[in-house]
């Protein structure tokens, strides 16, 4: 399976700026087509904030538009959400999530992050 392990969470004022980091590895060959980074706080439902594909191309939660930003080192297996001018209503888990295929075999994978924690203070 390939394994997703976030990093970057933290505490942060409102205004302030995090960047979290999505390595992914596997000791199989792998290509990602698509990576997620979802959020989840307390009491509501798990929420797309935003998404990269191979081609680069990006998409965003209408919440998080021009706040954040999502890049990827393909050398690196590394995706990143840069977030700045965080706000209160940005505090939740970030995970991501990878979708692609094992370059040997094809075979699709659909792999989770464990999360990682962001609160933004008022």
């Amino acid at each position: 399976q390939v394994q997703l392990v976030e990093s970057g969470g933290g505490l942060v004022q409102a205004g302030g700026s995090l960047r979290l980091s999505c390595a992914a590895s596997s000791v199989r060959m792998f290509s990602i087509d698509v990576v997620g980074w979802y959020r989840h706080a307390t009491g509501k439902q798990r929420e797309l904030v935003g998404a990269v594909s191979s081609g680069d191309n990006t998409n965003y939660a209408d919440s998080v538009k021009g706040r954040f930003t999502i890049s990827r080192d393909n050398a690196k297996n590394t995706v990143y959400l840069q977030m700045n001018s965080l706000e209160p209503e940005d505090t939740g888990v970030y995970s991501c999530n990878a979708v692609g295929r094992y370059t040997s075999t094809l075979r699709p994978f659909n792999s989770w992050g464990q999360g990682t924690q962001v609160t933004v203070s008022s």
